[in-house]
């Protein structure tokens, strides 16, 4: 009998356990759904605030014109280019021009250097802290070379 009953409390212990699990997954699917609503709701609140801003810009620009529209009936006089006040194409443009008068400048030009291919020679190389030039007291012979091409010098010595 007591070993019956220990072993009832031991199935009850499991059972009661295996709830406890399964109550603990469900609280915790329930918790994401809420949190992703929650997330869901907040882009959606930002979305519409957005829409708001975007709303409240277009209707005072509306306002703004409708006051460029009282001003320009009252002080300006403008009015809106008429069918007949559009050119039609190039040649209807080209026929509104006319000759340049002796007296107008010249038109402006592009300046544009030769493309000559000659070797571009380099100033010597000349040291940051003492400005003397750079001997080339090296045993590298190819340091001559390095040097003579400059940029090249300067970028090998900085992968060192």
């Amino acid at each position: 009998m007591i070993a019956a009953g220990s072993r009832l409390r031991q199935l009850g212990w499991i059972v009661t356990l295996a709830i406890c699990a399964a109550l603990f997954v469900a609280l915790t699917f329930k918790v994401n759904s809420v949190r992703s609503e929650v997330r869901l709701a907040e882009r959606r609140i930002i979305a519409l605030q957005r829409e708001k801003v975007l709303l409240e810009t277009e209707f005072e620009t509306r306002a703004s014109q409708k006051q460029l529209a009282e001003w320009n009936a009252v002080d300006f006089g403008y009015q809106a280019p008429g069918a007949d006040q559009y050119i039609a194409g190039e040649r209807q443009l080209a026929e509104l021009g006319e000759p340049r008068a002796l007296t107008a400048p010249s038109p402006i030009r592009v300046a544009r250097a030769e493309d000559d291919q000659r070797e571009m020679q380099l100033p010597a190389m000349v040291s940051p802290l003492t400005g003397k030039p750079v001997t080339q007291q090296a045993e590298d012979p190819s340091l001559a070379e390095r040097l003579a091409s400059g940029g090249d010098f300067l970028a090998e010595s900085a992968r060192r």
